[in-house]
């Protein structure tokens, strides 16, 4: 084999590392909302530059804060099985500070990239990644069970920036809708916490199912949906969207529901593992059917 093309598969291998350690599948769920948020605003009439920017953005906020957390993290991703082959705990980012340099390069740069949509988005921009970075990685994550709560606050951001980006202004359709994220985040990982309990115990991190028992867990998993899904047709109710957006949020609440509540009578970790596979595309679909009541409409 050629130096080229050692070089080549050196160069793609090293790419492939980078990019895992901004835990893609994450991100990729958050840059879908920011997107929903700038077409809920905009209907129609999407610039296509200032959708881009919006986009950008987002990515590199959301993946940076994500690298971040995967070095503050690399102590207790190397003894959990769900984690330990991430790329810093196998060394294929090593030193470990590489990573940190990357991800701090990515959340300066979403910064910038925010700032030149309007100041609003950039302080959005600022408060998703210290909330996410600060708050809940480096100092609630290892000490408090409720962590997620604060720290799923950031995860309402991207919605927000995606807004703001076209009108400038928070109203209150945008804060439901950052809502409605923020809400369904303890639910999507406390089912992840539940399903892999053994995992968080290993490490030390008291995540709510880990420190309380199945049942009451599943009863706190149960109460988060209950309000997700009554805060996703609340959304309705204030003039936000149509009849296609009610119909919608309420089909897919009644899944919701319906499998929380499943895990509440029988708490076990195959029930909490389909719980947590079924959120994501809840959320997705949700904001699918805000955009396509906007387009529509």
């Amino acid at each position: 084999m050629s130096r080229d093309t050692l070089g080549a598969i050196r160069l793609l291998t090293s790419l492939k590392n980078y990019y895992e350690v901004t835990k893609p599948r994450i991100w990729y769920l958050l840059v879908f909302t920011a997107l929903g948020g700038y077409v809920v605003a905009a209907g129609r009439n999407i610039d296509p530059y200032m959708f881009i920017l919006t986009i950008v953005a987002v990515t590199l906020g959301s993946a940076g804060a994500n690298t971040i957390t995967c070095y503050i993290d690399r102590d207790i991703d190397a003894v959990m099985n769900r984690t330990r082959l991430r790329p810093i705990p196998t060394r294929r980012i090593y030193p470990a500070k590489k990573a940190l340099y990357y991800g701090l390069a990515l959340s300066v740069l979403s910064v910038i990239l925010a700032y030149a949509i309007n100041l609003l988005a950039a302080a959005l921009m600022l408060f998703g990644l210290l909330d996410n970075i600060l708050v809940y990685s480096r100092f609630l994550k290892r000490r408090n069970p409720v962590s997620i709560i604060l720290g799923g606050f950031s995860g309402g951001a991207p919605a927000l920036i995606g807004y703001v980006a076209v009108s400038n202004t928070i109203d209150l359709t945008s804060l439901l809708i950052a809502a409605l994220v923020v809400l369904w985040i303890p639910g999507h990982i406390w089912t992840l916490a539940l399903h892999s309990k053994e995992d968080y115990a290993r490490a030390k991190v008291p995540m709510l199912p880990v420190v309380v028992s199945e049942r009451v867990a599943v009863r706190c998993i149960a109460s988060t949906s209950i309000l997700m899904v009554a805060f996703s047709i609340g959304i309705y109710f204030v003039g936000a969207f149509g009849i296609l957006y009610l119909t919608t949020a309420t089909i897919l609440g009644a899944v919701a529901l319906a499998v929380n509540f499943w895990l509440v009578v029988k708490p076990t970790k195959e029930r909490a593992w389909i719980g947590f596979k079924l959120s994501s595309p809840y959320l997705a679909l949700i904001f699918i059917a805000m955009m396509l009541d906007k387009l529509i409409a």
